[in-house]
């Protein structure tokens, strides 16, 4: 027998993640009736002790025997309000999860099988990740691209904890299905002890930047993909540019990759440091943005060459190593590198070496106060009870779920994954891209799929329309190559308020576009007048 031990720490214990779309006192008493009188703040199920699943022939509602041991606490259960509807269990707020969750609000239900939604995140926020990076450039504020989960869901029957998916026990496998409530689909275990049984599972934990393949990387380099990592890497460009301001020294940057996110980061940086700052973007290939659209590359590269950035195309990077100013020009010196640069800097440094791709390359060694990581990810997917084979779920070399084409998890028909946590192939038999055009397009369907199989309906089949592709290249700058005009690419300005308008369209809610679009329209607004006085005072003065 394999004895798998949910235990939570002291701490963890103590802390009882609720829904607080109602307040979380009233969502205490629902979930643990009577709680607060009879057992007071120290409430345990089992005091001191634990509760083990024991595999065997014996099959329970949470799909194991309970044994109790001594020594640590239990986990405690979450109580749904209603168990004769379904249960459906979200786990990711990104562009899979939260969308999802709002589909599955906004279809039409019979009145006995609409189900109750649970979304779980590990952050307070909803991040629209495409558009973090007008948060350096300033031209957006955290709010409007980054709204909590509560404001978000405050309107609908969608419940939200915040909290950190530890382990996922699937009873769905083939073989053991059941009509679509009589039956559970499994439990999901949090990192705060709460245990989730659900009927219905998306698996939607998008991804996180794997930077732990380069000596250096993870201690040294910052990554760029969620809200966390922007506000990081703002408050290290604003502490640079105290210190530069006034030296004439110029604040060195590394990009380490050249795809969407590297050359639009390296493009925002440039604008924003201007002739403060030195940007150099490494990248493996020797081009950038590979896969991208020929008109958006060709963009990109003219944006790249009038701010200076630098390009280090054909490298990869093979260590990271953080130095003081001595050892940093020591370092430089030996490279062949022009001696002295880091003395006059009085704050540490840090040196990559650089390895050619190709033959043909020199090896180098370059300084940057700050390096910026945007090259590879790893999926977010909840390891599974060890020993549990039957119930494994079929995921490919990435760690992603394979899927067919209804968006279901093989061989886990109440299982769905989409996003970065799924592998889907389109008809020609290409993975799709991990982007967020192609996880809100799953989301859709994946809503409309389990209303399906709710109501006993067919499922339909998950088919990727790719209408283009979008970035921004700077405050007022942006490249974007519509899909269903062959050859056409707006740029410039023309393609910065296109892609603005688009992605308007495409945040979460009425009520959160609303809000964005008055904003956006009064700093418009504010923009324009200011750049009108200014020419005016320019005409004036002239004259």
């Amino acid at each position: 027998m394999a004895h798998i031990a949910l235990s939570t720490s002291a701490s963890a214990s103590a802390t009882l993640l609720l829904p607080f779309n109602r307040g979380a006192k009233q969502w205490t008493n629902k979930l643990f009736p009577g709680f607060p009188k009879r057992y007071g703040t120290g409430f345990s199920l089992f005091p001191n002790k634990v509760v083990r699943f024991v595999r065997s022939g014996v099959t329970v509602a949470n799909g194991g025997v309970l044994e109790i041991s001594e020594g640590e606490k239990a986990p405690r259960s979450y109580v749904w309000q209603d168990n004769k509807k379904p249960r459906v269990c979200i786990l990711g707020g990104g562009f899979g999860g939260l969308y999802t969750a709002l589909r599955l609000e906004s279809l039409v239900w019979p009145d006995d099988k609409k189900p109750q939604v649970l979304l779980v995140d590990q952050s307070e926020h909803f991040v629209f990740k495409p558009m973090l990076y007008e948060l350096l450039s300033g031209e957006v504020d955290a709010w409007e691209i980054a709204p909590r989960f509560l404001d978000l869901l405050a309107n609908t029957s969608v419940q939200f904890f915040q909290d950190r998916v530890k382990l996922l026990h699937p009873a769905d496998h083939l073989g053991m299905n059941g009509p679509s409530r009589s039956r559970c689909g499994g439990t999901v275990h949090l990192e705060s002890g709460l245990l989730i049984e659900y009927d219905w599972l998306v698996l939607a934990l998008g991804a996180e930047s794997k930077l732990d393949f380069v000596p250096g990387a993870l201690e040294f380099a910052l990554p760029f993909s969620t809200l966390e990592d922007a506000h990081k890497v703002d408050n290290k460009l604003r502490t640079l540019e105290r210190m530069n301001f006034g030296k004439g020294t110029p604040i060195r940057v590394v990009v380490v990759g050249c795809g969407y996110a590297g050359v639009e980061l390296a493009a925002t940086v440039a604008e924003r440091l201007q002739d403060g700052g030195i940007v150099q973007a490494i990248n493996v290939d020797t081009t950038i943005c590979p896969t991208a659209p020929p008109g958006n590359r060709e963009a990109a590269l003219k944006v790249l060459s009038s701010r200076k950035v630098q390009l280090l195309l054909g490298y990869f990077v093979r260590s990271i190593q953080r130095v003081g100013n001595a050892e940093a020009s020591e370092k430089l010196t030996d490279s062949g590198a022009v001696p002295g640069i880091a003395a006059e800097h009085d704050h540490e440094k840090y040196i990559l070496e650089l390895q050619p791709a190709e033959r043909g390359f020199q090896r180098q060694i370059i300084e940057a106060d700050l390096v910026l990581w945007t090259v590879g990810s790893k999926p977010l997917l909840p390891l599974l009870e060890p020993g549990d084979k039957p119930h494994e779920l079929p995921l490919n070399a990435r760690g992603q779920a394979e899927t067919d084409e209804t968006l279901r998890v093989k061989g886990h028909p109440r299982i769905f994954a989409l996003g970065d946590s799924s592998s889907l192939r389109d008809s020609n038999g290409r993975l799709l891209p991990a982007t967020a055009q192609v996880a809100f397009q799953q989301a859709d369907f994946a809503g409309w799929n389990i209303w399906a199989a709710i109501n006993d309906r067919p499922l339909l089949p998950f088919r990727f329309q790719n209408l283009g592709e979008m970035m921004t290249l700077g405050s007022n700058d942006a490249a974007i190559s519509p899909s269903f005009i062959e050859g056409l690419t707006l740029e410039g300005p023309i393609g910065h308020t296109a892609r603005k308008i688009a992605y308007l369209i495409r945040l979460p809610t009425d009520e959160h576009r609303l809000k964005v679009g008055i904003s956006w329209l009064t700093k418009s607004a504010i923009n324009s007048v200011s750049s009108l006085q200014s020419t005016l005072s320019k005409v004036l003065s002239g004259s």
